[in-house]
């Protein structure tokens, strides 16, 4: 059975969606936006500074479940401006060491709260015991 995570460490969902999902050995990580969890308004600052909120908000909700976001298998990352595919490279390069997860990136028309960038993915849980909790 799907268990939801949360994690106080990240933003509240804005909608009708858990932050994350374990099922079995898999965390199916929602779309993160850069919202500061303490303030829930995005954060300030060129795009670096809003793809490492979303990194940190990803990996409050995989520590919740007990995993890291360096396990991740897959991530999605959605660019208002693809022009800032470049800095997302730079970032994952800084982020994760081979081999890194698979990963699409495309441009998008929109994005809630007017953000500029919002990444979803799949993440190995270490072990099933925080899944049978």
């Amino acid at each position: 059975m799907p268990k939801p995570i949360h994690s106080p460490a990240a933003p509240q969902a804005i909608g009708a969606y858990s932050q994350a999902m374990v099922h079995g050995d898999l965390l199916y990580l929602s779309g993160q936006i850069p919202i500061d969890p303490r303030t829930g308004n995005l954060v300030e600052g060129d795009f670096s500074v809003q793809l490492q909120q979303v990194l940190d908000n990803l990996q409050a909700v995989c520590v919740a479940a007990g995993t890291d976001l360096r396990h991740a298998i897959k991530l999605q990352v959605y660019l208002a401006d693809l022009s800032n595919f470049a800095a997302v490279n730079a970032a994952m390069e800084a982020f994760f060491t081979p081999p890194y997860p698979a990963r699409a990136a495309l441009q998008v028309a929109a994005l809630p709260r007017g953000a500029v960038v919002e990444i979803d993915g799949i993440v190995a849980v270490q072990g099933t015991s925080h899944a049978a909790d």
